[in-house]
């Protein structure tokens, strides 16, 4: 029987009639609904004709989270009088609860995702409403995108809602096509907020890292919530690790304590989704910021912390990072306390803090790794997803990188187009590298093997079971933990998976560079494993289990099947617990490690601390390098290296597996092309002092940067080593190219070499020592050399021997700049202005120098004196 009391009790159904008025007139429809209100399970209902006497149609809800879908499903079943698979019912990955009577489907994005890609026109379907859009989960826009497609070009009828309590409802209206926004009115329980700060300074959260500060004062505001209020207590932590931390500290009080996240067994999660008749704390992740109502809940206690997506694509690396929630987000997790009643929020920050939070969370398109998006979008026919209808478009360098893993897969070819085997890996529900290692890892070792390691990898095992993969699987096998059921069901999903889809790659023809750069995986597989592939395999095959010598099937199965996922991850050893990967990155194992000895591991989990040149390896099984070869074909190279190093060149043929070198010798003989480049190489680096400059060569150098500065024009530019190498076909041939390593290039007289620069060709080369003598001669008949280092050319000179000199000496019609000098070689004064010097400035440095200097003549007019070199003694006996 329809629980209609319940059903009048929702707010949202204020808002019905103007919701179908739109999707009639428009196909399409924002719904902007505060939590509690019943958008997530009434609106689906009235859409499908369950209730209200609309006509009967089909409804697809997609909901971002298992626990979501699962609650969603079983509050409509129970608003209709009815058990869930009957009417409405639940698709999730590894569980489905429908039958054909069921109308209302209620699906994880990630399933309609699959869904779209096997029928694109969604056969059988009315209306899909896409909840919580305001998460902005990559594949929410994805199907998003998806659906907007299939509404333009194949099923104009097929009806869009996207529904969120807080997001951007402009934005979906754009990308909808101009979508009308329907608004409904909330529940009037007011939510008052308690703001409390920790009393002392904690460090920001970093990594994955969180201050263990900040949790202990979470526990401690948790403490203080059930002392001076009523009803259940919701807390907002980042992660699982956090929520058992805070829970051991919550020991002894007087309630009980739930730890729901999206690990949580089933049991807990129902749990949390039913009212007790005793107070509880409940410590959540974002599972519980939306579409669930927690009965019972009047106060939240928000940590104000939350996690997202960080991808170092230069190291292919990726992880989770701690950072502070959106302003959206403490709305969404306060609404939490109000849903029944009146509620409080206690926030562990500040009210200042609280205005510089971001408005809503970071869209996961921006930041998270692209390769399954860009396999979808492959596989939906566009590859770029230029063509999709995004909120934000996938940032180019993220989506470069994507391709690069695709094609290396053999997911994609050279153009971006899907291939066979690239088809059935979207068809896995698995990122692009965990459907590689399911498919060659099956031919080698068998289906039930490769699923159970692809299904350890795909939700990574807690961290009390190691940092051993084939360890992990042993304790998966043997545990009864809530993990290790969720790894069974899902182990078992993909055998059946693997079965549907056999690795035998052969079968069906490859083209384009992404199956060459796979190296045909499913053979490096049953290379790697001593066999070739067996298609549909149920078990290892013998030649893989004699060849793990020394290793247990177990440890060689778990090599292979990281190292088919991470190829830019296998990695060999260069110390006690230290490694450097395909990729480049180094990566050290925990003190602890039993895996510190191995000579090469397949790195299946790591990230990297800010701030650290090295990996933190969390997961990884021992390989050998034979293992490591056939899993990263794509990375091995064997080529001539020519380089300079340590200040010379060095020519060697080096075997490498991506930036790990495998082998070397020297070349004796190597390309002259690689060497010459060699050479600029350690010029660009060390400089042109390489060469063998003389004092006539820098001089020469300085003459000719003066006549660029001032004349320009075919006078060239010499005085930046940048502009010198990158002409130097033009100076340093044919010496530069007979050259070898440093000494040879210490023999190069750079003078000589320079003046194959000079505008020979205009004929302005011959007045070089016109425009820029390398010395004036003086009116005492001396020839003194000119500087033309400094911005101005100086002409350092005996102030006697200028006597009788009226006019300032010029080179290409500058003046230069007279330093004119003491007896004894000392600077006395600087002029550009010879004349006025001797109205002037003459009579001070006579009056200083004559008593210092008596021997030397300091004529009264040095206009008409005699210049000369010599003391008065010496004039006298001439």
């Amino acid at each position: 029987m329809i629980r209609q009391a319940a059903l009048d009790a929702l707010p949202v159904r204020e808002a019905l009639p103007g919701l179908v008025s739109a999707l009639d007139a428009h196909g399409a429809a924002v719904l902007c609904a505060p939590p509690g209100t019943g958008k997530t399970t009434l609106v689906p209902l009235v859409l499908a004709g369950l209730v209200g006497g609309g006509p009967r149609r089909r409804v697809v809800v997609a909901e971002p989270r298992r626990i979501a879908a699962r609650a969603a499903a079983r509050r409509m079943a129970w608003l209709l009088g009815e058990r869930t698979g009957g009417s409405v019912g639940f698709t999730v990955r590894g569980e489905r609860v429908a039958g054909p009577g069921t109308v209302v489907e209620v699906v994880t994005t990630g399933v309609l995702l699959q869904r779209l890609q096997r029928d694109q026109e969604l056969s059988g379907v009315d209306v899909v409403v896409l909840d919580e859009c305001h998460e902005r989960h990559l594949d929410a826009d994805t199907v998003a995108a998806f659906l907007l497609d299939v509404r333009e070009t194949l099923r104009p009828e097929l009806r869009l809602v996207a529904a969120s309590a807080t997001t951007d409802s402009a934005g979906w209206a754009r990308v909808l096509g101009g979508a009308p926004v329907v608004e409904a009115a909330g529940v009037s329980y007011p939510v008052e907020t308690v703001w409390a700060p920790p009393t002392r300074p904690v460090r920001p959260p970093h990594g994955m890292r969180v201050d263990p500060a900040q949790l202990a004062h979470v526990a401690s505001v948790v403490r203080r919530a059930l002392a001076e209020r009523s009803g259940d207590v919701l807390c907002f932590l980042p992660g699982v690790g956090e929520i058992a931390r805070v829970a051991g500290q919550l020991g002894g009080v007087d309630a009980e304590v739930l730890q729901v996240h999206g690990r949580a067994p089933a049991a807990v999660q129902d749990a949390a989704l039913t009212a007790a008749d005793h107070r509880r704390v409940i410590l959540a992740t974002a599972v519980a910021e939306s579409s669930l109502t927690v009965p019972g809940v009047r106060v939240v206690v928000d940590s104000g912390l939350a996690r997202e997506p960080r991808v170092d694509h230069a190291r292919g690396l990726g992880a989770l990072a701690t950072v502070r929630a959106s302003r959206a987000a403490g709305r969404q997790r306060a609404g939490r306390a109000g849903r029944e009643a009146p509620g409080v929020v206690y926030r562990c920050w500040t009210a200042a803090e609280d205005g510089r939070l971001p408005a809503f969370p970071a869209p996961e398109i921006r930041i998270a790794d692209l390769a399954q998006f860009a396999l979808q979008a492959a596989c939906w026919g566009d590859p770029d997803a230029a063509g999709l209808a995004l909120l934000d478009a996938p940032p180019a360098g993220a989506m470069a990188a994507a391709r690069e893993v695709l094609v290396a897969v053999g997911a994609v070819d050279g153009d971006g187009r899907p291939t066979p085997r690239g088809l059935r890996m979207a068809r896995l529900g698995l990122h692009p590298r965990l459907a590689r290692a399911l498919l060659d890892g099956s031919a080698a070792l068998g289906a039930r093997r490769a699923a159970e390691l692809v299904a350890l990898l795909s939700e990574e095992p807690p961290r009390e079971y190691g940092d051993d993969l084939a360890a992990a699987w042993r304790a998966a096998r043997a545990g009864t933990d809530a993990y290790a059921t969720r790894w069974r069901t899902e182990a078992s999903r993909l055998t059946r998976a693997a079965a549907a889809a056999p690795a035998g790659s052969a079968a069906e023809p490859e083209t384009g560079t992404g199956a060459a750069a796979a190296g045909s995986a499913s053979e490096a597989a049953a290379a790697a494993a001593g066999s070739r592939p067996e298609t549909g395999a149920s078990s290892a095959s013998p030649a893989f289990e004699a060849r793990g010598a020394g290793r247990s099937p177990d440890d060689a199965a778990a090599g292979l099947v990281a190292a088919l996922a991470f190829p830019e991850r296998v990695a060999r050893a260069k110390g006690a617990g230290a490694f450097l990967m395909a990729s480049g990155t180094g990566a050290e194992l925990g003190g602890g490690s039993g895996l510190r000895n191995a000579p090469w591991l397949a790195v299946a989990v790591a990230d990297r601390p800010p701030h650290s040149a090295s990996a933190r390896i969390r997961l990884a099984a021992v390989i050998d390098e034979d293992t490591a070869l056939a899993a990263a074909a794509h990375l091995r190279t064997d080529a001539e290296e020519v380089h300079w190093e340590d200040g010379d060149v060095v020519a060697r043929a080096a075997r490498r597996l991506g930036a790990i070198e495998l082998a070397v010798r020297p070349l004796r003989t190597p390309e002259p092309a690689l060497v010459r480049a060699a050479l600029l190489d350690g010029l660009r680096t060390e400089g042109l002092g390489l060469l063998r400059w003389s004092a006539d060569a820098e001089g020469l150098r300085a003459r000719l940067g003066f006549l660029h500065r001032t004349l320009g024009g075919a006078w060239p530019d010499v005085a930046d080593d940048a502009v010198l190498l990158a002409r130097a076909d033009d100076w340093l041939e044919p010496e530069l190219s007979r050259a070898r390593r440093r000494a040879d290039l210490a023999r190069i007289d750079a003078g000589q070499a320079l003046n194959r620069l000079l505008p020979w060709a205009t004929g302005e080369a011959v007045r070089l020592d016109e425009l820029a003598p390398e010395r004036i001669e003086v009116p005492s008949g001396s020839r003194i050399r000119v500087d033309y280092t400094c911005e101005q050319p100086v002409l350092a000179v005996k102030l006697q021997e200028l006597f009788g000199l009226a006019e300032t000496p010029r080179v290409a019609g500058v003046p230069v700049l007279v330093h004119l000098l003491s007896p004894a070689g000392r600077p006395a004064a600087v002029t550009a202005d010879l004349a006025s010097f001797w109205q002037g400035g003459y009579r001070a440095v006579r009056a200083e120098l004559r008593g210092r200097y008596p021997k030397h003549p300091w004529p009264e007019d040095p206009a008409t004196a005699e210049p000369t070199r010599h003391t008065n003694a010496r004039l006298r006996r001439g």
